[in-house]
């Protein structure tokens, strides 16, 4: 399996920091783990909704090997000043900690308290490199970052885990138990299970994965990530953990009211969706507001697949762009930046539909864009971005995506 011109170009990158940093890796693997791309329904996950979405090709690369010592040492290329991360298995500091709040770091530790704290013995240490070229928001870094992590300590130590949910809940608990993120499992999700040409179906009544190809006759389009050059700091931080506590706070207000649901995406019907506006709307307007947005994302969330298998991506566009009205509107989850390159895509024929990705606040926005109006595109946010947000003007990027597998290893390169 050869790498792409990207793949080479990381490669390359990785190669140089191994040797600078004193890294052996040679006659290791290179295992990639990609980003991705949520039609729907954003912020769905911890809110019970199912999800569609997408692998797409911004990656992270890994080259690693055993060592013959309890020592795990990675250097990442994409931040460097942080130098070699070495620590002796079993011994990390502890979660939350302040040791932890600014480092990269943070996330090789959670792996290795929640893998101890899950009773997966890890015996030997590896020696690794990583570099990604995923945005800094939007497209699920940090869940390629776990499990690439995960998925290569495991291969390391001879540990096979066959049930790719186990995966998911593991890299799950790093970011909730161990950095304190209150991240939900869609991003995990999508990447362990993305695969290349198709788009991912994931019901969370029953986890269960339906690959699903679009209608033939579908127009000739492309996934177009606008990276608005932003960098959103981790969803601890930010927007995301305001809105999720406030969804479980309506939740809790709803059932101690005799509603028998357990997340907001239990409420489906019209009649009763309508009660609650009339009963709570007054009293808690903005907790209503983020109810409005599930409840019509959950339905609009049908239509879309049902266009998607159908090849109707006019539609599944449509609905991409409502949903992001949605998050601007009623879930309060956008930004400046990523609305103004909403703004300005919205504005290109071809141009589907449009919405801010991911967590929020920043980072990138997407669009689906009939084919032959990319080049326009691309031209546009050239523009009209650097005028509206200067200070971006040279961190700013449209990226074209492929729908590739999530998981990737790659073998005789090192």
């Amino acid at each position: 399996m050869e790498l792409t011109k990207a793949g080479k170009s990381a490669l390359d990158i990785i190669l140089k920091a191994a040797k600078d940093n004193n890294i052996s890796v040679d006659g290791g693997k290179i295992r990639r783990t990609s980003s991705r791309f949520c039609l729907g329904v954003e912020h769905g996950d911890y809110n019970g909704t199912e999800l569609f979405g997408v692998g797409t090709d911004r990656f992270i690369w890994l080259a690693y090997k055993p060592n013959s010592t309890k020592k795990i040492r990675l250097y990442s290329a994409n931040f460097p000043d942080d130098g070699v991360i070495e620590f002796e298995i079993g011994k990390v500091p502890e979660p939350k900690s302040a040791a932890i709040a600014e480092t990269w770091g943070r996330f090789p530790y959670g792996i290795d308290y929640i893998l101890k704290r899950e009773g997966y013995e890890l015996s030997r240490g590896i020696n690794g490199v990583l570099y990604g070229n995923i945005p800094g928001g939007g497209m699920s870094r940090s869940a390629s970052l776990c499990n690439n992590l995960i998925l290569s300590l495991f291969d390391a130590n001879g540990i096979e885990v066959d049930d790719k949910n186990k995966i998911v809940d593991l890299a799950q608990a790093v970011e909730n138990d161990y950095i304190g993120s209150p991240c939900g499992k869609l991003d995990q999700t999508m990447i362990i299970y993305a695969r290349e040409g198709m788009a991912t179906h994931y019901n969370p009544k029953d986890r269960s994965i339906d690959y699903v190809p679009i209608g033939a006759g579908a127009a000739d389009f492309r996934i177009v990530v606008l990276d608005t050059g932003t960098d959103r700091p981790g969803l601890e931080k930010s927007t995301y953990a305001i809105r999720r506590a406030e969804c479980e706070k309506l939740v809790s207000i709803l059932q101690k009211a005799g509603y028998e649901i357990s997340c907001l995406a239990d409420i489906k019907d019209e009649k009763s969706y309508e009660k609650i506006l009339s009963e709570f709307g007054a009293k808690y307007p903005d907790l209503c507001d983020r109810l409005k947005y599930i409840f019509g994302a959950q339905k609009r969330f049908y239509k879309m697949l049902e266009a998607w298998k159908a090849g109707d991506i006019e539609t599944v566009g449509r609905i991409f762009r409502a949903d992001g009205l949605g998050l601007r509107d009623d879930y309060k989850i956008s930004g400046p930046e990523l609305e103004t390159m909403c703004d300005i895509v919205r504005t290109v024929p071809g141009v589907l539909g449009e919405r801010m990705l991911g967590g929020g606040d920043k980072g990138a926005s997407g669009a689906l864009v009939r084919a032959e109006f990319v080049e326009a595109v691309k031209a546009a946010v050239d523009t009209a971005y650097p005028r509206s947000c200067p200070g971006f003007a040279k961190k700013f990027a449209v990226h074209v995506c492929k729908v590739v597998d999530g998981v990737r290893v790659y073998e005789g390169l090192l």
